[in-house]
């Protein structure tokens, strides 16, 4: 077969798809689960940051480096396994062990990780959670028993995933510790990848669902100002109404108004639009779990439903809010212009006629001052045609008052025709 060059980034690209294996896990065995994220900007964060963390708590255990650009990492560290993944905003650790602590989600599980390590994370916890993964018991109510004694009821979620291959549970509240809880009882028949796809989904789950909500949080501090200006927006839409105020003041004050919901549409469009994605990731990831109803208790489903659905539609309603009061803060700027321009456009005919009235006077009194003009040129025309005809006035023997009678009409005349042939030129 003849060569072919291949696109630059193929291999990687289809690499990546294959990058992030799905743990291996038997019964019984402890996840311990964190997710560090920044406070601000932390999509734009220096990324080498958190591969710096991660070859520190590497180094603390004398385990292999990941690769220099590496977004992922899973391998053996000490008697645990890790599995670290890098995220759009946000970091995860995830810790495996082979065995389980004498005490049930024992705080001390959480010691993988050291204090100084904890201290020098380029970020916060966004969450953590402890997992037991332990053989299915043979009867429900000792189950139920367990159950009992770990999680809050009110709020405990059960279901049976992936046609029988597990128990799940989890009350998704934190304990005393800091730390979520989740238990998982496999059956015999599950294999170690798919109670390794089990825990990864639950830890997913967890992870996306902290931080959609997010935008729950942004909306608490975005609802205020929007509550304050759209009572501005209301106030002077019921001023254009009226007649009176000024429009050009209404009009400058409610392009101020457009220019602070545009400038928090860009402060939230960001946090809006990942909180959409993390939502449907968490659907996705709990749909993949194919629930059925176990002891007739709620499912990881029904209880996204009742407290965290509420919260997401809360979010896109405050986003839909936004862009609607942005669209009638558009729109009464627009209608507003529009009576402005009309306004406008009213006072320049008033100027114009008044223009015209001033032309038509202009018009008078320069007819005026021609007539004046002929006036006082034909005076000291017919002056100077007397001196000049006096001479011939005494040999015809008339006197000079019949001599200036007589050329007073022609040389008016005269006049008044050179005059007007000169404004006809003129104009």
């Amino acid at each position: 077969m003849a060569p072919i060059k291949d696109y630059p980034q193929r291999y990687a690209l289809t690499g990546e798809l294959h990058a992030r294996p799905f743990p291996a896990l038997e019964a019984p065995s402890t996840a311990v689960f964190l997710a560090i994220k920044q406070p601000e900007d932390a999509a734009s964060r220096d990324k080498r940051e958190d591969l710096a963390h991660l070859i520190a708590l590497l180094d603390h255990y004398g385990a292999p480096k990941p690769d220099p650009n590496a977004t992922h990492y899973y391998g053996q560290m000490g008697k645990y396994w890790l599995k670290w993944e890098q995220h759009t905003e946000l970091v995860t650790y995830t810790v495996f062990r082979d065995a389980l602590s004498d005490k049930a989600f024992d705080p001390a599980e959480f010691d993988v990780f050291p204090d100084y390590w904890l201290d020098d994370a380029p970020g916060g916890r966004i969450t953590s959670a402890l997992l037991r993964l332990m053989p299915k018991p043979e009867s429900v109510p000792e189950i139920t028993a367990r159950l009992g004694d770990w999680f809050v009821p009110e709020s405990l979620a059960v279901a049976s995933v992936l046609d029988g291959a597990a128990v799940v549970a989890s009350d998704f509240r934190i304990d005393s510790a800091g730390h979520l809880r989740i238990a998982i009882f496999k059956d015999d028949k599950t294999g170690a990848r798919r109670a390794g796809r089990i825990v990864q989904r639950l830890c997913e789950i967890e992870t996306y669902k902290s931080a959609s909500m997010l935008g729950f949080s942004m909306v608490r501090w975005l609802s205020p100002q929007l509550n304050e200006l759209d009572t501005k927006l209301t106030d002077l839409m019921a001023q254009m109404r009226g007649s009176t105020g000024v429009a050009e003041d209404t009009l400058h004050a409610l392009l101020d108004i457009s220019v602070e919901l545009e400038t928090l549409a860009v402060k939230t469009a960001f946090r809006f639009g990942a909180t959409g994605a993390y939502q449907a990731i968490v659907n996705q990831r709990i749909e993949a779990l194919r629930e059925e109803r176990f002891m007739s208790r709620q499912g990881f489903a029904e209880f996204m439903m009742r407290r965290y659905e509420p919260a997401m539609r809360t979010v896109q309603s405050s986003e839909n809010r936004l862009k609607t009061m942005s669209a009638r803060a558009i729109r009464a700027s627009e209608l507003l212009r529009t009576r402005v321009d009309v306004e406008r456009s009213a006072q320049n005919q008033e100027i114009l006629a008044s223009m015209d009235k001033r032309a038509d006077l202009q018009l008078r009194l320069q007819r005026t001052v021609e007539g004046l003009s002929v006036v006082a040129i034909s005076y000291y025309a017919v002056s100077l045609a007397g001196y000049l005809l006096y001479p011939a006035a005494e040999a015809l023997d008339v006197s000079k008052g019949v001599l200036t009678a007589a050329i007073t009409l022609p040389v008016v005349g005269a006049v008044w025709w050179m005059v007007r042939r000169l404004r006809k030129h003129l104009d």
